[in-house]
């Protein structure tokens, strides 16, 4: 049963990744591509996670934080670009 579900929300996970890459690639905007990219995420994430729970084993799970604390430090370095322009600051005292 573990086994069915596992199949059918990895498919579930797939589609909404295949949309959330064609929203990045389409988007009209930056903020809307950087959102969509952080959906993609989520959803590797997720389908990490599932193949995990799956193969009943915690192998992935340190690829899945990994990947998790990737991507939060570039949406926080590409919110930040996009707001002031630079990633780092620099005092020229």
């Amino acid at each position: 049963m573990i086994q069915w579900a596992a199949d059918v929300s990895m498919l579930v996970i797939g589609v909404s990744l295949l949309l959330s890459l064609w929203r990045v690639l389409i988007g009209p905007s930056v903020p809307d591509r950087m959102a969509a990219l952080d959906a993609a995420t989520a959803n590797v994430i997720a389908g990490i996670v599932v193949f995990a729970i799956r193969d009943d084993t915690l192998d992935y799970i340190d690829s899945a934080l990994v990947i998790a604390l990737l991507s939060f430090v570039g949406t926080v370095a590409v919110a930040k670009f996009l707001a002031k322009g630079v990633i780092i600051e620099r005092d020229s005292d």
